[in-house]
């Protein structure tokens, strides 16, 4: 479950070509600089966004589900049968429920990562996470270290070229096992109802 919750917020490694300063802030070349300046921009224009994902665990077995995004703050992640989780954020709290075990997990918002994606105002050319970028045949990748100190893990943010799209990202934890969340079917703006981010009741042997 705690990984399943690090995936999803990490919302998203280690060949950075930045270099980190003696305090551990990364030194951006212009270009990289340019590169951030341009995702802030994409990310800052979203509001809404929902589509399907894929995700690859360290095993090699797939999950797939359906997720949907409100900022500031909200978001849905629904696994399909047979994985019985389900993760939604309010604003506020981060609940991950677990249907077979009949648990529901809940964090403070501000203990998760998820600002990367789900800020009202990104600025990642200031996030002293961001350890680098740098660009593949077809992407732009944007590397990020965990904010979190019980989880020393990396992401890795990757943004399609030449239309600039999030489309996957991979988390390294503290273990080295690697985990990739794949998106599909991305629609931006698309209306989503309110209601898709109350937080499920907890079940009556939590109370």
């Amino acid at each position: 479950m705690r990984r399943l919750l690090i995936v999803c917020l990490g919302l998203f490694a280690a060949t950075a070509t930045a270099v980190a300063d003696p305090v551990g802030h990364a030194q951006f070349t212009p270009a990289q600089r340019a590169d951030l300046t341009r995702v802030n921009t994409y990310l800052n224009s979203i509001r809404t966004m929902t589509g399907g994902f894929s995700q690859i665990d360290p095993n090699g077995d797939v999950d797939i589900g359906t997720f949907a995004i409100a900022k500031p703050g909200k978001m849905r992640f629904e696994y399909k049968p047979p994985t019985p989780t389900l993760l939604v954020s309010d604003g506020k709290h981060v609940a991950v429920q677990n249907s077979r075990l009949k648990t529901l997990d809940i964090y403070s918002l501000s203990d998760t990562p998820l600002d990367l994606i789900l800020g009202d105002k990104i600025d990642l050319l200031n996030d002293h996470s961001i350890t680098g970028v740098e660009h593949t045949q077809d992407a732009l990748v944007v590397h990020a270290r965990s904010r979190g100190s019980n989880n020393q893990g990396n992401i890795a943010l990757v943004f399609a070229l030449p239309n600039l799209e999030l489309r996957q990202w991979t988390v390294v934890d503290n273990q080295g096992l690697q985990t990739t969340v794949a998106l599909r079917d991305v629609m931006i703006g698309a209306d989503v109802s309110h209601v898709s981010f109350a937080l499920p009741p907890k079940y009556p042997s939590q109370h």
